[in-house]
């Protein structure tokens, strides 16, 4: 398998999941406002949306959109129980954290990007935000992950958007149920791992 991933975009929650999931890949660095890839090549002739993450199967197909990557991810190493089982609550209640990331977060973090909005329109959107994360605070109240004791493609996701937050300069202080969440997950091997190796974290 071959992720097409841009260092601390979205594509590090599938890269996250591919080193729990223990599966072998390589990493393919792509300039995604160019839209190529370190060699040269169009990116847009292996994806067309000229986004990252897309995964590349060994059967030759191309998987995008980061929900659908991480959860196949889980599936191919079903003894990592990074997902629930399918048909289980449990993994209901997966997809539905990651729906929420993806339109609630991810989505609402794009304007933050865009250097041609004003300051006040990323401030409606940083507060919409600071009002997400609020909620997702009180959800992980008694909890070491979203969906309890057990890291799950989710948790790689939200610690993703915890990382923009950092870099948009989130105060999540007030918020202790998250800061303690994303402490526990930065800490996790493979994690580590995955922003050492995408230059985002200087190896010990």
């Amino acid at each position: 398998m071959k992720l097409y991933y841009s260092p601390g975009a979205c594509s590090l929650s599938p890269h996250i999941a591919l080193l729990e999931a223990g599966l072998p890949y390589d990493l393919v660095k792509v300039d995604v406002r160019a839209k190529k890839l370190e060699n040269g090549d169009d990116f847009l002739q292996i994806n067309p949306k000229g986004q990252v993450p897309a995964l590349a199967l060994d059967s030759g197909e191309l998987v995008t959109e980061g929900p659908v990557i991480v959860q196949m991810i889980a599936d191919r190493a079903a003894g990592k129980n990074l997902a629930p089982a399918h048909g289980s609550a449990e993994r209901y209640k997966l997809l539905e954290w990651l729906n929420f990331i993806t339109t609630e977060l991810h989505k609402n973090f794009s304007p933050l990007f865009a250097p041609v909005l004003s300051d006040d329109t990323k401030a409606f959107f940083k507060d919409r935000l600071m009002g997400k994360f609020k909620y997702i605070d009180g959800q992980l109240a008694g909890r070491d992950y979203l969906l309890g004791s057990q890291f799950t493609v989710a948790d790689g996701y939200l610690f993703t958007m915890l990382a923009w937050a950092d870099r948009m300069k989130f105060d999540l202080s007030g918020l202790p149920n998250l800061t303690a969440y994303k402490a526990r997950v930065a800490a996790r091997p493979k994690v580590q791992e995955a922003l050492t190796k995408e230059g985002l974290l200087k190896a010990a």
